[in-house]
């Protein structure tokens, strides 16, 4: 025989876990809600096929990636074995614009007359001006290359074959990612796989400006956690707060555009491997309310509330269909709050995810 007080204990436990489930749900609520489309973008044309995708800029609706020609394997580039192994395919151009809906519009990229290459792509971003920046993280790139829209070379900062150290002021060490601020004309680079920083030059005329490390501290200062490698985006606001990510670390640190440290946020810290924090973005709802964040080791878009940094939902998970990662790399978010991801290792893909509630 069951008795009543234990009949109702039950029954305050499943009110209570009812509570907690609802409680919980209106938090995740509070989170954008995205769907994958899995027909962005289309089929790319020329038999072309793409290699490890390993950045992605959007400015209005179109979608710039950047990837990896010599990522392919035989068998993916048959079509250009001599003879030919397969009908296809053919590595595409590293940079890659697409429109809205999908259709590829330009390519470009590669070694040119007057202008050096990196041998390992990372990093793409397009600026107010449509000048397209691109970075690489081969272990002799040590620069970063400036073209216009149609890809016409237009500057380097650094050298091709020549690294810095965290104190070099001229070159660069492996440089992840990029950002251009319009109202200052600086350029804000994650520098990167070999150093342990960011860097500001002049966006201009390439001169540099200042550098700092973790904290707002010099590079090597031991009163605080130094930045791992790589130290992987960076990322503006609107209201001018500047977001890196610390990958190996986990964490996302706020300065302010004069290197002066704000705060820090922690993604998943028990993360080991590659770590959580690859690439951030934020909503364009006029605050920006949310920070988006690319984790390649869970293989998640984590969403944040960008004051606080509390976790609001995830989606995303390792896997190879629609919707899945293997390896996120990077994200960008376009004018209408989309999200674009790219994949690395062998994951080599970008995708589209729609923002279907704010």
């Amino acid at each position: 025989m069951i008795r009543r007080g234990v009949v109702a204990s039950v029954a305050m436990i499943a009110l209570l876990a009812i509570a907690t489930v609802l409680i919980g749900s209106a938090a995740v609520s509070d989170a954008p809600v995205f769907e994958v489309d899995p027909f962005w973008p289309k089929p790319l044309p020329n038999n072309w096929l793409m290699g490890q995708a390993a950045g992605v800029a959007t400015k209005g609706d179109h979608v710039w990636v950047v990837q990896r020609p010599k990522s392919l394997t035989e068998d993916e580039r048959g079509a250009t074995l001599n003879p030919p192994r397969s009908l296809c395919c053919k590595p595409a151009p590293p940079v890659l614009e697409f429109d809205g809906k999908g259709t590829l519009v330009a390519s470009w990229g590669g070694p040119g007359a007057g202008h050096p290459w990196p041998d390992n792509e990372h990093g793409i971003y397009v600026d107010d001006r449509d000048n397209v920046w691109v970075a690489g993280n081969g272990p002799k790139d040590g620069m970063i290359l400036k073209f216009a829209r149609d890809g016409k070379f237009l500057m380097k900062i650094g050298e091709p074959g020549v690294v810095g150290d965290d104190k070099d002021t001229q070159h660069l060490n492996r440089p992840a990612n990029m950002v251009v601020d319009p109202a200052t004309r600086e350029l804000f680079v994650a520098d990167g796989y070999g150093n342990h920083r960011v860097i500001v030059f002049d966006a201009e005329t390439g001169a540099y400006k200042r550098h700092w490390g973790a904290n707002g501290r010099l590079p090597g200062d031991s009163s605080v956690k130094s930045f791992g490698n790589p130290v992987h985006c960076v990322r503006l606001s609107r209201d001018g707060f500047l977001y890196v990510c610390d990958r190996m670390h986990n964490r996302i640190q706020v300065f302010r555009k004069d290197g002066a440290y704000v705060k820090e946020f922690f993604v998943a810290p028990e993360t080991k491997g590659n770590g959580s924090t690859w690439d951030v973005d934020l909503s364009q709802d006029q605050a920006q309310l949310h920070l988006y964040n690319a984790d390649g080791e869970n293989n998640h878009i984590w969403t944040l509330l960008r004051e606080t940094g509390r976790i609001l939902g995830t989606f995303g998970r390792n896997g190879r269909q629609a919707g899945q990662f293997h390896w996120v790399h990077n994200m960008a978010v376009d004018a209408a709050g989309n999200i674009y991801t790219t994949e690395v290792d062998t994951g080599k893909r970008t995708q589209k995810f729609v923002l279907r509630s704010r």
